[in-house]
């Protein structure tokens, strides 16, 4: 390798990130780069010069396996939203002056939409400058809302705890013998993939959600309170799966309905919270039935403990290729997963041009969806049941999971 590598991390963390941080910097130090850098907080912290060399950190492979069963992003991460460059060359010039300044010929971004749109922007400055500095973006996101690729490492083991977590709390809904109906509220702002998941809590012993809708069709509450009205004529307890971003017909989210300050990025995203609270609170008032909200949260991204040993493995396979890609000469481009088939589970790597992919979110196919969205198709099912395969056992200490030391702070 000609130069130095920067590797940062970007937008919300995943149970498996940092596995791919772990193939980008095994890969480097392979492929022969001298120094690989990690950023600090992402390109926000770039810009303040926060970066740390990753050879002081990284010792031996127990460090490294211990990385990639540790949740959340080592290195920090943002959501900062880079300028156009023809509207602020100041900011590009500062970036590639510190680029220069630590030698670096590689330069790869493992995150989300807003992530791809960075790499983006900076391959595109380069072209512009001349800059023979190798943009690759590699791809993480819970959400697995990223365009062309067949899924999104982080996903997976997303999908393993939400499933799991479903099947536990219907067990849970059962214990009393009287009306009830419990509302699962799982993220997805636009996007249903993540709600879709707790299907897979059914099986031959638990029904599954009663109930799931997406974000990708409208919600209607006059309907959702007769469905339940009318369901509960021959089944006590209800669970109903819900995505955080369903919004009604008229373009507004169910958690805006309630009167909570609403927090927003700078990407003009608002922080999407309280659906399901809103939906429990309507329940009982409608149908005088006791009702609970439970909102997964950040428990979604963060559930190492129960991460897909699939998951994992591709994590660090897309941080591997994307070092590779880059070392074949290839720069704005985004590492994109494959599907060859099903049975038996196969995924090869690949690239894809960063400009077909930034900005465009991958919606879950209506045909996958229930025309009432109340559920989902079994197309969706086999799509999804390979990614939550096998699990990776946490190393354990003390009667808990070890996680790598978060000292570079």
């Amino acid at each position: 390798m000609v130069g130095n590598v920067l590797v940062g991390q970007s937008g919300g963390p995943t149970a498996v990130i940092n596995s791919s941080l772990a193939g980008v910097y095994k890969t480097a130090k392979a492929q022969g780069a001298e120094k690989v850098f990690g950023m600090l907080y992402g390109i926000q912290g770039l810009l303040e010069e926060k970066y740390v060399d990753l050879d002081e950190h990284f010792h031996n492979d127990l460090e490294i396996e211990l990385l990639k069963r540790t949740p959340s992003s080592y290195l920090g991460s943002c959501r900062y939203k880079l300028p156009d460059y023809e509207a602020d060359t100041a900011i590009y010039d500062t970036i590639f002056q510190i680029l220069k300044k630590l030698d670096i010929g590689y330069f790869f971004y493992i995150g989300g939409n807003d992530s791809m749109d960075t790499i983006k922007k900076l391959s595109d400055y380069a072209e512009t400058i001349q800059s023979n500095i190798r943009f690759i973006g590699v791809p993480k996101t819970i959400d697995n809302d990223l365009e062309a690729t067949d899924h999104t490492p982080g996903y997976g083991s997303a999908a393993k705890f939400i499933a799991a977590t479903t099947r536990e709390i219907i067990r849970d809904s059962l214990v009393y013998d009287q009306k009830s109906v419990t509302i699962i509220e799982i993220m997805g702002r636009n996007v249903g993939w993540l709600t879709g998941a707790s299907a897979l809590a059914g099986s031959t012993e638990c029904a599954g959600p009663d109930f799931l809708y997406l974000p990708e069709l409208d919600f209607c509450l006059e309907e959702f309170i007769k469905k339940i009205e009318q369901l509960q004529k021959t089944k006590k307890a209800l669970v109903i799966a819900v995505s955080e971003g369903i919004r009604l017909a008229d373009g507004r989210y169910v958690c805006e309905l309630t009167e909570d300050v609403k927090y927003t990025d700078q990407f003009g995203h608002a922080l999407l919270s309280g659906s399901g609270k809103y939906l429990s609170n309507l329940v009982s008032r409608e149908l005088g039935c006791k009702s609970r909200g439970i909102e997964l949260n950040t428990l979604q991204r963060c559930a190492s403990h129960m991460a897909s040993l699939i998951d994992i493995t591709e994590a660090f396979q897309v941080g591997e290729a994307a070092v590779n890609a880059a070392v074949e000469g290839k720069t704005g481009e985004m590492v994109i997963i494959t599907r060859v088939s099903n049975r038996p589970y196969q995924c090869t790597t690949g690239t894809y041009d960063i400009h077909k992919i930034a900005n465009i979110e991958k919606k879950v196919p209506l045909t996958w969806i229930k025309e009432d969205n109340t559920g989902i198709a079994e197309e969706f099912m086999e799509y999804v049941r390979p990614l939550i395969q096998d699990e990776l056992t946490p190393i354990m200490i003390g009667g808990l999971p070890k996680h790598i030391n978060y000292s570079i702070f």
